[in-house]
């Protein structure tokens, strides 16, 4: 009877081990889903303003058809992006890009600068890209720990027993992210 008892009991507590693993794995996941619709958020909230954007510049700059296209081919691109981390990443980058350029136009044609539209809709981008740069890292972040914790011992365990897969980075592009060179004078 005694063995029995404690045959039980040992049973209980590892019930009891695996729900609170598992429990504890489908917390991190959801964080990183949670984690992953806010820089979907973010980047809609960008492929929204860009008309806009595109709709200004063209009134001054109608002759740069070639940046202007560049950024609407991959705004399209970017709508039309799969839904992982990496094809979403290849189309943002693109977007990055094109966009850049469009901003460089704009230093030519010092009346597109000065037009309140122009210039409000490229404060409301750039406060867009800190908030995707702010999503990014909390998914990173989220996506660390989460893969961190399917890996450890005992957790291993269960998240093979239960098929919890490791979740891939949001990759930014290595130009997109190097840092602009200065040079005062030569």
């Amino acid at each position: 009877m005694n063995t029995l008892l404690i045959v039980i009991a040992v049973v209980v507590v590892l019930g009891v081990v695996v729900v609170a693993l598992y429990n504890q794995l489908v917390r991190r996941r959801i964080e990183v889903d949670n984690a992953w619709s806010q820089i979907d958020v973010q980047l809609k909230r960008r492929l929204d303003l860009i008309p806009n954007l595109v709709e200004t510049v063209k009134g001054y700059a109608n002759h740069e058809r070639v940046a202007l296209e560049a950024v609407i081919s991959a705004r399209s691109a970017s709508l039309a992006a799969g839904a992982t981390p990496h094809e979403q990443a290849a189309a943002d980058n693109a977007l990055s890009g094109a966009l850049r350029q469009l901003f460089a136009l704009s230093e030519a044609y010092p009346d597109l600068k000065a037009n309140a539209s122009f210039v409000s809709l490229q404060e409301e981008l750039s406060n867009t890209e800190s908030r995707i740069a702010y999503a990014r890292q909390f998914y990173g972040d989220s996506v660390a720990s989460y893969n961190t914790a399917i890996q450890k011992f005992p957790n291993v365990i269960v998240a093979r027993m239960f098929g919890f897969a490791s979740r891939e980075f949001f990759e930014a592009e290595p130009a997109a992210a190097a840092a602009p060179s200065v040079n005062f004078g030569s």
